[in-house]
């Protein structure tokens, strides 16, 4: 069961790529801009129910994650249903409210270590609904790219940045002590596990990590300030920052920030360059992949 609701949360991301959901969505909250009310109560009931399938249901929990999804609805009816032309302040907090809580693990004293990294993903899950009904949405931001290839360069482009980026980030790595020698796969790997392995690591890591660090924070700084090296550079340092709490080195884990500062420099440009964030996708994914079996 736990397997199907996280299939269900990525079904619906997944469904925000087409035009007609996000047109549905987009024409219902114009019609009626005080419907984003309902979300919050909407994803804290879906939470709370994978709560309970863990055996981890709590209302002080319950009453965090609403506290949770409704801190950036404020800032976004703050700021007003339609886009305005280009970000303001309170949409980078309300990315900040969406994302800090998640890097921090806030309130996971309230659950129950067995249940800790079913529930952290079934959060991340809400935490990208509720980005995309607020910004494609509520806010209707463009810049997101948050939409199906449109030409061939859409997949060319990670292929291409893969070769560049993969070598890379494999001598940075050793020199760092970040990551061992390579080594060929084990005889358990075969060409099954390891294709199965691709899909997993792109809809569990990537796509929603590329989501909220390019999509929106790289989307919303080159919305504000123009697509230039210096903005590139900007969201990949957070991006590098984003890992410093991270193993498996011992924390604040500066090596795996200067990798990850390198990689979202390549993830960065491959997402100006194409005209959807699957472009950088699948690059991360790519990337992940290869560190998992090959170091």
């Amino acid at each position: 069961m736990q397997t199907l609701v996280l299939a269900l949360l990525l079904a619906a991301v997944v469904a925000f790529f087409l035009p007609t959901m996000q047109n549905l969505v987009r024409g219902a909250l114009r019609a009626r801009p005080a419907a984003i009310w309902a979300v919050p109560f909407l994803l804290v009931a879906i939470f709370s129910g994978a709560a309970a399938l863990a055996g981890a249901f709590s209302f002080s929990l319950a009453l965090l994650v609403l506290a949770y999804t409704a801190a950036p609805v404020v800032c976004a009816w703050v700021g007003g249903a339609g886009f305005m032309g280009r970000p303001a302040a309170l949409d980078f907090v309300a990315i900040l409210l969406l994302w800090l809580p998640l890097e921090f693990a806030v309130g996971a004293r309230l659950v129950p270590r067995p249940a800790q990294g079913f529930l952290h993903s079934v959060a991340y899950g809400i935490a990208i609904l509720l980005g995309l009904v607020l910004f494609t949405g509520f806010r209707s931001f463009s810049g997101m790219k948050y939409s199906l290839p449109r030409r061939g360069s859409d997949f060319g482009l990670p292929v291409a940045a893969y070769a560049i980026t993969a070598p890379v980030l494999m001598v940075a790595g050793i020199a760092l002590g970040f990551i061992p020698m390579p080594h060929w796969p084990g005889a358990d790997a075969t060409g099954g596990r390891m294709a199965g392995a691709f899909g997993v690591i792109l809809a569990g890591t990537a796509l929603p990590e590329e989501i909220l660090f390019r999509s929106l924070i790289q989307g919303f700084i080159q919305q504000r300030f123009g697509a230039s090296w210096q903005t590139l550079l900007a969201a990949s340092l957070i991006f590098g920052c984003a890992h410093l709490d991270n193993g498996p080195q011992p924390l604040p884990n500066w090596r795996y920030m200067i990798l990850a500062t390198i990689a979202g420099v390549a993830y960065g440009k491959v997402f100006q360059k194409a005209s959807t964030v699957l472009s950088s996708a699948v690059l991360h994914a790519g990337v992940d992949w290869t560190k998992h079996f090959f170091f």
